[in-house]
């Protein structure tokens, strides 16, 4: 990619309101952060042991481009156990992280100028990786009156001989919102390759989480260990594919990323065998913050048609008090000192809505709200 090409890539909105509120903080601010989607807590204590055991060990050496044949085999176990489906250790290959696990899809299955479906709104990155690759992100408008589910109409509209896949994530990034059964089936239906990114499976409340795997065999998932089980720093993700993709997706991986990290890998092993009760207690801990951001944000009035059932956002609307998204977060960490994410981040169709993270704790929630309704009043809002 040339450096005009690097152009057209967007900046992530959600990490310059970050990086402005650490400019704040390093001159004394006091901020609170619900702009990030990041876990407040450690990592689970069988995790850090595993970790340190394998260093200790000197398991830090290169392994399988493939990832370890334990994870491996124990992903393919949890898939079994949980939603019911056969996938062999060989369809999985295990990465840095989801964002390269994406990057290894695309580059695997799109050319130049072919085109892949997303919804809008959609993770704010999403188009950058299409575009980074020279192909076309194509926007379909999803709507909180519909539940931010895909609808089958407009979706088929958007399909021309260039589709090369369609794009999923549910639970949602930005909304929380999770994909219903029959969306799922209507979308398996259309024959087209589907990337669901299922990195949030396992922080769902009142509802139940799908894979994709359960209705079509043509689909790639993507998922991992940062949300879950709160290891984001350690970037440890993983894919499943259909079989002849594998291939070309480790020669990829082996040329661009070699594999994942060794000791990070056996600490994977340990958060899927001995951190269950750890990721519980973390998803009943968001249940509660959740519980308690959507009944005080609509006290100050957002909107909130469609309540989230899985991740840790809120996605309000605001347009009452303004439709520049950006600049109200901005003004919002300004005055307030709370950072937010802007809807425009995460497409078009998300201007006028806000992202609130409730990976905080509740006293720091208690207190940004306090402080965002004490701004609203400043603004006669």
């Amino acid at each position: 990619m040339s450096a005009n090409e690097t152009d057209a890539i967007t900046p992530f909105l959600v990490m310059e309101i970050l990086e402005k509120a650490q400019q704040m903080e390093k001159k004394g601010a006091n901020i609170i952060h619900l702009e990030v989607g990041e876990p407040d807590f450690n990592i689970p204590k069988p995790v850090s042991e595993a970790i340190i055991k394998a260093i200790n060990q000197g398991d830090t050496h290169y392994t399988n481009s493939l990832g370890i044949i334990e994870l491996r085999e124990e992903i393919a176990k949890q898939y079994a156990d949980k939603y019911g489906i056969s996938i062999s250790p060989d369809q999985i290959i295990v990465t840095s992280g989801t964002s390269p696990a994406l990057l290894l899809i695309l580059g695997a299955l799109i050319k130049e100028k072919d085109e892949i479906i997303i919804s809008d709104p959609h993770y704010a990155c999403y188009p950058n990786f299409i575009k980074f690759l020279k192909a076309k992100p194509i926007t379909v408008k999803i709507y909180e009156k519909d539940g931010f589910q895909y609808k089958s109409k407009a979706l088929k509209e958007k399909i021309t001989e260039k589709t090369k896949a369609i794009i999923i994530n549910s639970p949602s990034n930005p909304t929380g919102n999770i994909l219903k059964k029959e969306t799922m089936e209507e979308l398996a239906k259309l024959k087209l390759p589907i990337i669901s990114d299922e990195i949030y499976h396992g922080l769902v409340y009142e509802q139940k989480e799908r894979s994709i795997l359960e209705f079509t065999k043509n689909a790639f998932v993507l998922n991992g260990f940062s949300k879950l089980y709160a290891m984001t720093g350690l970037r440890l993700g993983y894919i499943i594919a259909p079989e002849e993709y594998i291939r070309p997706i480790q020669k990829l991986h082996q040329n661009l990323l070699i594999c994942a990290n060794s000791a990070v890998q056996k600490g994977g092993l340990a958060a899927l065998r001995k951190a269950k009760k750890d990721a519980e207690e973390m998803k009943e801990t968001y249940n509660k913050r959740r519980i308690y951001m959507i009944n005080r944000l609509k006290q100050l009035g957002f909107g909130i048609n469609v309540e989230p059932k899985g991740a840790f956002y809120v996605f309000v609307n605001a347009k009452h008090i303004s439709t520049d998204s950006y600049g109200l977060a901005l003004d919002i960490l300004k005055k307030a000192n709370v950072g937010v994410a802007p809807g425009i981040d995460f497409g078009e169709n998300g201007e006028g809505y806000l992202r609130f993270s409730y990976a905080n704790s509740i006293q720091n929630i208690t207190e940004a709200l306090n402080r965002i309704e004490k701004y609203l009043v400043n603004k006669g809002a």
